[in-house]
């Protein structure tokens, strides 16, 4: 999708990048538009390799708040999922603070697969893939925290869970305010939702490193299996749980979802799931659905574009609100 976060790279600028990061040139570049925020291409290289190059927004362009060092925090993924048997391509340069484009950029191993938002596949490969999901999320929730949640990168943290949600949720609300974006209830109303059922997160004491992006399009498929997961630069550290909203985003999880039977499968789930399961979910629908509703103002998709994209979240948004109300 179009984005005015997109930085827009010519083909000498892409060759200069390459050549100085892997000391090789590039002979054919190739813009892949499916991501909203950086801007990335697939390049073809002298010596017969194909590499994903992804470069950061221009540093002087307004983001929202947790945006901050986004690629920073893929890398940090990529190197603290090494040793997890995780599907992911290989990190193979991170390039900050890069002199020749004046801000940071990965260059990543690229994958042979499509995305699963467009693959055809038939409902037991469905079932499968949900299932490897499942497993993949129970191996990415092994990576524990040092005893910081929330945005490190971002400066968005707390000694608890509820502290650093609550700071994370309060940063998007501000942004809310800055972008004048328009909301189905006041910001004083949903600040205090949030507040009000913060001790819902008491239960999660250890940080687990969470992906929070696994939506159909970040998930690579090949010969019907996963081939890896993609775009973790929006990754925290907290409860293991919202790594089941943006796989069900717009609906809801099913309790005999194969991706969750997956999960308890691979060893995932013990304790995770409590009485207040439906308010932690509600809350971290709630965050996202705001993310998505605040970031079309710096990011100035196009109208007909994000349309129903800002429909979708906006009805989502209005659901998880009145699950907040209710509490539990």
């Amino acid at each position: 999708m179009d984005s005015r976060t997109k930085r827009r790279l010519t083909a000498a600028e892409l060759d200069a990048l390459v050549l100085d990061a892997l000391g090789v040139g590039m002979v054919s570049s190739e813009e892949l538009t499916d991501g909203f925020a950086n801007a990335v291409w697939r390049l073809g290289l002298e010596d017969g390799r194909d590499v994903v190059l992804k470069v950061s927004p221009p540093p002087d362009l307004k983001l929202l708040t947790y945006e901050r060092d986004l690629l920073r925090t893929e890398a940090m993924v990529y190197q603290l999922a090494a040793d997890a048997d995780l599907p992911l391509a290989a990190l193979l340069h991170a390039g900050f603070d890069d002199p020749l484009i004046g801000g940071d950029f990965l260059i990543l191993s690229a994958l042979d697969g499509v995305p699963w938002n467009r693959a055809t596949v038939t409902p037991d490969q469905e079932r499968v893939i949900r299932f490897e999901l499942g497993a993949c999320l129970a191996r990415l929730h092994t990576i524990p925290g040092h005893g910081v949640f929330g945005y490190p990168y971002a400066g968005l943290t707390g000694r608890t869970w509820r502290e650093a949600f609550l700071v994370m949720a309060g940063a998007i609300l501000d942004d809310a305010v800055r972008y004048a974006t328009r909301l189905p209830a006041s910001i004083v109303e949903i600040a205090g939702l949030f507040h009000r059922n913060g001790p819902a997160l008491d239960e999660i004491v250890v940080p687990r490193l969470v992906h929070f992006d696994i939506w159909p399009g970040n998930v690579f498929l090949r010969d019907g299996g996963i081939e890896a997961l993609i775009d973790h630069e929006r990754a925290f550290w907290g409860d293991p749980i919202a790594d089941f909203v943006t796989p069900t985003i717009f609906g809801e999880i099913q309790g005999d979802d194969p991706m969750l039977v997956g999960y308890h499968d691979a060893g995932g789930g013990q304790g995770l799931f409590t009485h207040t399961t439906e308010v932690r979910v509600a809350l971290y629908r709630a965050y996202l659905y705001l993310i998505m509703l605040v970031e079309e103002a710096p990011r100035q998709h196009p109208e007909e574009e994000y349309k129903q994209i800002r429909t979708l979240a906006t009805e989502g948004l209005v659901r998880a609100l009145e699950v907040l109300r209710r509490g539990r």
